[in-house]
């Protein structure tokens, strides 16, 4: 049994189900993944977006229809899931009630045959690590929704996994306690630097775990990268609208030089750098802006766009408000220094925003579902 991170290899993976209406239905197709000893990768989408088909396929819970995964250079396709020394985070914590919180994370140890003695040892040093030293013989009732939850965390890294998998862990937890278990969650996971896969449809938790994500949708990888590339570097209109909040604008390419592209879009020509290097005049594209990358003030700076305040929303941190620009409601983020009364609805404001702020998209009818 070795507890030596190792990489993990998804090569052209694929998944079908029999559908009683639709017929043959692919719940994952041709999914490439390569994750690096030790690495932390994250398969973010919504919903029957194939990221969980893909995880317990990784797991051996599921058989794939086409293409082979790799643990190091070990051929574990067909290997079941007993075999792959694997450790399993599920969604429901999947404790045995009747146990006591010793015995829910020494059983795969005994299932293995370890010695009493190192169940002892290995059970006592987990718990501690976990911060529930104090609870071995508690039971999974008598404990929060957060320590059960570390109980099945202390589970899956007793047996010292080579691959540690995550499926939705923190879906029934309120937001407080996700954002702490969260941040234990990724403490421990580069403490023991173990190779781990986590599944969530939650874009701030995935932007706070992760080495890298892979955004999936429809059974397919669609971009992967560090958080910062998916947000600010969005490949596709999907991918901006999933991963945080965006405005997407029509506009029609008028000139290229070199790296740069000038679109018609907000009624006026807008620079945008860098853009996609295959486009040419007369492109229709979406020009994708954050929120908070465009910049809002009372007294118009030259240059600024001009629009109207629709309404706003005070956050604390921030204010949030719909603009009419032109014949466009946009977005826009305004972080608080300090004291703030928000600009009422029917204010005239500027807008401005600064070129590498504007991500230039190709026109698809992709949708973020």
């Amino acid at each position: 049994m070795s507890g030596t991170a190792m990489g993990v290899d998804v090569d052209r993976v694929s998944k079908r189900f029999a559908h009683r209406v639709k017929g043959e239905v692919y719940a994952a197709r041709d999914v490439t993944l390569r994750v690096q000893p030790g690495e932390f990768l994250t398969l973010l989408g919504p919903s029957g977006c194939g990221k969980t088909t893909t995880l317990r396929m990784i797991a051996g819970f599921e058989r794939p229809d086409a293409g082979r995964i790799c643990f190091g250079n070990d051929d574990v396709t067909g290997v079941p899931a007993n075999r792959r020394n694997i450790g399993f985070v599920f969604q429901n914590y999947a404790l045995f009630p009747h146990l006591s919180i010793f015995e829910n994370v020494a059983y795969g140890l005994r299932v293995r045959g370890e010695p009493e003695d190192a169940i002892t040892r290995a059970v006592s040093d987990v718990l501690a690590l976990v911060g529930l030293g104090a609870h071995e013989q508690q039971f999974p009732a008598q404990l929060s929704g957060g320590e059960q939850q570390r109980v099945a965390l202390a589970r899956a890294i007793v047996i010292r996994p080579r691959v540690l998998l995550f499926d939705e862990p923190l879906s029934n937890l309120d937001a407080k306690l996700r954002v702490q278990m969260r941040n234990e969650i990724r403490d421990l996971q580069r403490r023991l630097s173990i190779t781990t896969i986590y599944v969530t449809h939650d874009q701030e938790e995935a932007m706070a775990v992760s080495d890298r994500i892979a955004v999936m949708n429809q059974g397919r990888v669609v971009q992967e990268g560090t958080a910062e590339d998916l947000y600010h570097r969005p490949a596709t209109q999907f991918v901006a609208q999933f991963v945080g909040r965006v405005n997407l604008i029509a506009g029609v390419v008028q000139t290229i030089n070199g790296r740069s592209a000038t679109i018609a879009a907000l009624g006026r020509a807008i620079v945008a750098r860098p853009s996609p290097c295959d486009l040419i005049a007369g492109d229709s594209v979406q020009i994708a802006l954050r929120p908070e990358a465009i910049a809002i003030a009372q007294t118009s700076a030259p240059g600024s766009l001009q629009a109207t305040v629709l309404s706003s929303v005070f956050l604390g941190d921030k204010v949030e408000y719909l603009v009419r620009c032109g014949d466009e409601t946009l977005q826009v983020a305004r972080y608080n220094a300090g004291p703030t009364t928000p600009l009422a609805a029917g204010t005239a404001v500027g807008l401005s925003f600064a070129e590498d702020a504007v991500v230039v998209l190709r026109t698809s009818r992709e949708s973020a579902t």
